[in-house]
């Protein structure tokens, strides 16, 4: 992977900086900048190097933008607060930013299920499309406003893996009484069917899948899955994901310390999550090819869900998200903002690039 040039240097040059025309111009901005410290909690422990070297990345090309005035420290799950109260602590300002998936909170608000991905619903490229061009990221910060919180696009896992099985699901009827480890509306999509949804933080899964409290569990993919070793407690794996056609995440920060920041830091903070975001999709499309093969080469079992299982989910998810959209506006209209936009771009990607990616790979199978 090619090197990237200096954060500051891009940022600058790409006028990210009020007043930054040239080069020259750039120490004399940067001495008229405050200094400003920050702490930012992530819902993922630091073993998850991708995820949480995202926050890592982030901070670090803020800080590089900056000539180090504006320093973010962070801290993984546990250190300040649990995974699963990030959002919670931002919101009390104990903590001016955080990492995390926004569907970890849609008991507080259903809407917030789209700003991560909802069941059945876009790619990593159709949702940040979405979210800067078709609305999402409005809608998101609506929903954020009674948690007195910001959302910034910092991050996609790609499209998800369907994750770890200790037993074949052959039919709808083996998914009920299934104890799984799921974030986000699929787990209640999932509930309709019989599944028993659990939501645990990252670093909590693998215990609990080891000692039998869970007995299925959905991460992120292959290069994740293989640090956290579920394949040495469950041998079926199963794709893909459908409850996240691809995971976005965001940095959200508090509304109070968001406004308190200079122009300047604004800028450089949205193209410090653009960039970090890019490394993170990046990162993991050079490391999943490689983690898959060792996996299926130590003994894991590679499966799809059967289709008869996907058109159970897909049904019990559109029966879902009507009832949600039937109870709450916010929700009817980020429901059909997104639908709307999907159905436009999956119109022109059947055309170019899927029939383009489907030739490709035949040719490859036909070699191998």
């Amino acid at each position: 992977m090619l090197a990237r040039p200096s954060t500051r240097r891009c940022f600058l040059k790409g006028g990210a900086v009020a007043g930054a025309t040239t080069l020259v111009a750039a120490p004399a901005i940067a001495q008229s900048m405050p200094e400003i410290k920050w702490r930012l909690t992530s819902s993922f422990p630091k073993s998850l190097d991708t995820i949480y070297g995202t926050a890592q990345t982030f901070a670090k090309y803020v800080a590089e933008a900056t000539d180090n005035k504006f320093q973010i420290q962070t801290f993984a799950a546990g250190e300040i607060v649990p995974g699963l109260q990030a959002l919670d602590a931002v919101s009390t300002a104990s903590v001016e930013m955080a990492q995390t998936p926004l569907y970890f909170y849609i008991g507080k608000e259903p809407a917030l299920a789209y700003a991560t991905g909802a069941p059945f619903g876009m790619n990593h490229r159709h949702q940040e499309s979405w979210w800067h061009f078709g609305g999402g990221a409005d809608l998101t910060n609506e929903a954020l406003k009674p948690f007195k919180a910001h959302a910034i696009l910092c991050g996609n896992s790609g499209t998800q893996m369907g994750g770890w099985f200790r037993k074949e699901i052959k039919t709808v009827d083996d998914l009920k009484g299934l104890k799984f480890r799921i974030a986000g509306m699929g787990g209640h999509v999932l509930a309709r069917l019989g599944v028993v949804p659990q939501q645990i933080a990252g670093g909590d899964i693998y215990p609990a899948l080891e000692k039998g409290t869970i007995d299925a569990v959905e991460f992120v993919g292959p290069y994740d899955d293989e640090k956290l070793g579920f394949q040495k407690v469950a041998k079926y794996y199963y794709f893909p994901g459908w409850w996240e056609g691809g995971a976005m995440l965001h940095m959200i920060v508090n509304d109070e310390k968001w406004a308190s920041l200079p122009k300047q830091y604004q800028a450089i903070v949205n193209q410090a999550g653009s960039a970090a975001g890019a490394w993170m999709l990046e990162k993991y499309d050079s490391v999943n090819p490689a983690a898959l093969k060792r996996l299926i080469a130590n003994g894991a079992e590679l499966k799809a869900f059967p289709q008869p299982v996907l058109e159970a989910c897909y049904n019990a998810t559109q029966d879902h998200l009507n009832e949600l959209a039937a109870k709450s506006a916010l929700f009817k209209r980020t429901k059909e903002s997104h639908d709307a936009y999907m159905k436009e771009l999956l119109f022109y990607t059947q055309i170019a690039e899927n029939f383009y990616d489907n030739y490709l790979l035949s040719k490859t199978r036909n070699k191998t």
